[in-house]
């Protein structure tokens, strides 16, 4: 299957959405009970925690979350957050008092002023007209208002971008002005369907069919993601297995006894790993232990991994490689571990 293709389904009763390249299996949606990252609430302080440089926030339904480096807060004070990952088992939900409103076209900044176009627009004209389209839509708007118009705007009419604006810009002075009362959700995350809609973007075919993640081969990809054998090219494989602790990745060469055979399974495990954590909802601490390869070979295989992982929407750290020759690092936990999802 060639071309960029969304599907859209449902696994047991389920919202799923999958994004498909070439037949490749890119990126997935799942519907998840609770609060999904984005969901923007009005939560009340908590007491601080010594030694963790934040504060607990109290949230609707007896929920807890915790917010990093708070400035100003007091206990008892009402403050508006935004859900920004998904917390471990039995810890408290990770929020952020920076607010993304945020829609197809575009996403309004409170307390980032300015107004940006996507980089990835670089028609002069069209810049000029979206610029223009900016500045009518954020008219008497806060000061401390920002807007960003998203690369998506490149195929859209300036009507529906002016549409988009506007109703961000209602919601989110309606949600900021809206800071008295308990404890309540007040911003819904998307569902996965909806988020396909707004985050991926135009694509050459969306199968909304009751068997699209079937016949689109979307389903079969899932299934193997709840296995920790990933094959890669050459013949090589990998790994990736989760502990409480951190997730394992081991690299190996397969039947390939080449010189070069360590570092080009490497290489493709690099290219490829962003890919399978974004996939199987992986994110904290990462160790990877590559085929063997030279140490003078080792900046070869970092530079890959820091192309890759700047390609990826997840927000990642690379350490670096440890004192036993692994590679280390972190990436954020943004979205359900896809083999808790399964086995609900």
């Amino acid at each position: 299957m060639k071309g960029t293709v969304i599907a859209l389904g449902h696994i047991d009763g389920r919202e799923v959405a999958a994004l498909l390249r070439d037949g490749r299996l890119e990126d997935l949606a799942l519907e998840t009970d609770g609060l999904s990252p984005g969901a923007i609430l009005r939560g009340t302080v908590g007491r601080p925690v010594k030694g963790l440089g934040g504060v607990f926030v109290d949230l609707p339904d007896g929920a807890r979350g915790f917010l990093k480096q708070p400035k100003g807060l007091a206990p008892g004070q009402r403050i508006l957050v935004q859900v920004a990952g998904v917390p471990e088992t039995g810890k408290a939900i990770p929020l952020t008092q920076r607010l993304l409103f945020k829609s197809r076209y575009a996403i309004i900044t409170p307390g980032a002023p300015g107004l940006n176009i996507s980089r990835t627009i670089r028609d002069d004209a069209l810049r000029a007209e979206l610029e223009a389209l900016s500045t009518a839509g954020m008219a008497g708007a806060d000061e401390a208002l920002g807007l960003i118009l998203r690369s998506a705007c490149d195929a859209a009419e300036p009507e529906e971008i002016a549409e988009d604006i506007a109703q961000m810009r209602g919601l989110a002075e309606a949600v900021l002005a809206d800071l008295q009362g308990a404890p309540e959700l007040l911003v819904d995350a998307p569902g996965p369907h909806e988020l396909a809609w707004r985050d991926w973007g135009d694509v050459d075919e969306v199968d909304t069919s009751a068997e699209a993640l079937d016949h689109t081969g979307a389903l079969d990809q899932i299934e193997a993601l709840a296995q920790p054998h990933v094959t890669l090219e050459g013949g090589a494989s990998m790994a990736i297995e989760t502990t409480r602790a951190l997730i394992a990745v081991d690299v190996n060469t397969g039947a390939d006894t080449s010189p070069a055979a360590g570092l080009k399974a490497s290489l493709a495990a690099a290219r490829d790993l962003p890919r399978q954590l974004r996939l199987r909802g992986l994110g904290g601490i990462v160790v990877v232990d590559l085929a063997p390869c030279p140490k003078r070979d080792r900046h070869v295989v970092e530079q890959v991994l820091g192309k890759a992982f700047r390609a990826d929407a997840g927000e990642a750290n690379l350490a670096g490689w440890t004192p036993l020759g692994n590679f280390e690092l972190t990436r954020k936990r943004d979205r359900v571990p896809l083999a808790a999802w399964l086995n609900r």
